[in-house]
């Protein structure tokens, strides 16, 4: 690049001097058109780097909405505009393996493929991109890293803020840039108000009141999908799978921070569950059942063998009723689950539980059965999969597992899919008056854990016995049947993506 900086008659001069004016000018030498919204925060954090004005951003894009193409842009353009005179840039991901392997990967294809650049970068010591005296270098913010006295005295990146500690960030990531004052970005999406990522996004509004220049850019599906109709198709389906309400859609879709804790079954979840169908005694031909256990003894809290409700100590079983004939906003069918009795069980030895057990598994010609195989449940378990092979699915409470649970259990709630029986009977009044009580928090990082369960100690309104949370787990575990086949009438099971999983770059990117 000195070479081509020297001649003003190599045909690369004109390019250079056209991609060093201006970063849409430098993309579309690459062969990207950037989106509008692309461009506005490329030519905001440009202008500060170049300025050197200091400000701090704060970038909130839905997933799969160019986010990660955008930064390896930014990235790639001043390590092109900083080639001769130098700048250190220092980029923050949660994990090494893969964020930010996954962005070095992302910022060396778009250096092959820039015609001003594909000649004139080199990567040293696996995780250090040089143009020149220009230095971009990339680190993990795990709360294991050791990345203390690093400088970003240039500019400095914290990618999914989101799921960086704030301590760790305050301690060993700011001083990167106070040496100069560098330029700051927060990228992310939204997740909780007491993250790192909504605590910069707060002080970056204060800031652009005081002096009017913009520094946080939030960006929702609708804006997106103004530009990209296929991103709007795809968010509709979302939204019809999980509901609109539903914590990954708000957060990943539409940027709405959550609050940090609180109810997690809301007047308006409890409206959604609230069936017209009336209980039943016996089954109607024709129409599958499953039947859902929770055993009463042990439950896992925070990943340690401890009880989280240690005074629990109903058995409760909740039947409901498959019906895979419902059709889907978007078109084919999909499973409404439908409770329609509720049993419990106090004080009975294990021996009579699993005779009455496989005598309400014969009644019901339950074709799955989902059991809480934690602890003592285990062996209740194990009998019932003797007796009935092939229709048992065990379940095993972890704090990941019952995150996860709780997630899918969300996600039937919010579509429409999980209804309750209309009658008045003392179950169902302590099951929605659990479901009241329910409390929830959601942990930071990547692993998005929800904890939820009924604080102990709370009783019961018409009789102030203690209030258990026995009827709702049982409840949720109708989320594991989603994905199994079932016989009679029903035609099929559509099972709702992961959303992480489906908007983790799977389905839409932006063009090469």
């Amino acid at each position: 690049m000195s070479d081509i900086l020297a001649n003003l008659d190599d045909p690369k001069y004109s390019l250079l001097q056209g991609g060093l004016a201006d970063p849409q000018s430098f993309t579309s030498i690459g062969q990207l058109t950037l989106r509008s919204y692309q461009v506005k925060v490329f030519r905001a954090i440009v202008r500060s780097v170049i300025n050197q004005l200091g400000l701090s951003f704060v970038v909130m894009f839905p997933r799969q909405s160019g986010k990660n193409e955008l930064q390896a842009q930014i990235e790639a353009f001043l390590l092109m505009h900083y080639f001769r005179r130098g700048a250190e840039m220092i980029k923050i991901s949660p994990t090494w393996k893969p964020q930010s392997q996954n962005a070095m990967n992302r910022l060396e294809r778009v250096l092959n493929r820039h015609p001003l650049l594909n000649q004139f970068w080199t990567c040293e010591q696996g995780n250090r991109f040089r143009s020149g005296a220009a230095l971009q270098t990339f680190l993990s913010g795990s709360p294991e890293a050791n990345i203390v006295g690093a400088t970003a005295s240039t500019l400095l990146q914290v990618d999914e803020a989101q799921d960086i500690r704030i301590d760790k960030y305050d301690k060993e990531i700011a001083p990167m840039a106070a040496s100069t004052n560098a330029t700051r970005v927060f990228w992310g999406t939204a997740w909780t108000a007491d993250t790192l990522l909504a605590r910069e996004l707060q002080l970056a509004r204060e800031a652009q009141d005081r002096d009017t220049i913009r520094r946080a850019f939030v960006l929702t599906a609708d804006a997106v999908a103004a530009e990209v109709p296929a991103y709007g198709a795809f968010v509709r389906q979302q939204i019809e799978r999980l509901g609109r309400t539903h914590p990954m859609v708000r957060t990943q879709f539409f940027s709405e921070m959550l609050e940090s804790g609180g109810g997690l079954f809301t007047a308006a979840r409890l409206a959604l569950i609230a069936g017209t169908h009336p209980s039943e005694l016996r089954p109607r031909p024709g129409l599958p059942y499953a039947l859902l256990l929770d055993v009463a003894g042990e439950d896992a809290a925070a990943g340690q063998n401890t009880l989280e409700n240690p005074q629990r100590d109903y058995t409760a079983l909740t039947v409901v009723a498959v019906d895979g004939s419902q059709p889907a906003p978007w078109g084919g069918h999909w499973t409404v689950y439908r409770v329609v009795a509720r049993k419990a069980w106090h004080g009975i030895a294990h021996t009579q539980l699993y005779s009455e057990l496989l005598a309400q598994a014969r009644h019901w010609g339950a074709q799955r059965l989902v059991v809480d195989a934690s602890g003592v449940g285990a062996g209740i378990c194990s009998f019932l999969e003797r007796a009935l092979p092939g229709r048992v699915t065990p379940f095993v409470f972890t704090s990941a597992s019952k995150s996860r649970l709780g997630w899918d259990f969300l996600a039937l709630i919010d579509s429409g899919r999980y209804r309750e029986h209309s009658d008045a009977t003392p179950e169902q009044d302590i099951f929605y008056e659990e479901a009241r009580a329910c409390r929830y928090s959601t942990g930071s990082g990547v692993e998005r854990h929800l904890h939820w369960s009924v604080p102990s100690g709370l009783r019961r309104s018409a009789d102030g016995s203690l209030l258990h949370d026995d009827w709702l787990v049982s409840a949720a575990l109708c989320a594991v049947l989603e994905g199994h086949s079932w016989g009679g009438s029903i035609t099929r099971i559509i099972r709702a993506p992961d959303p992480l999983l489906e908007m983790d770059g799977r389905w839409l990117r932006i063009p090469d």
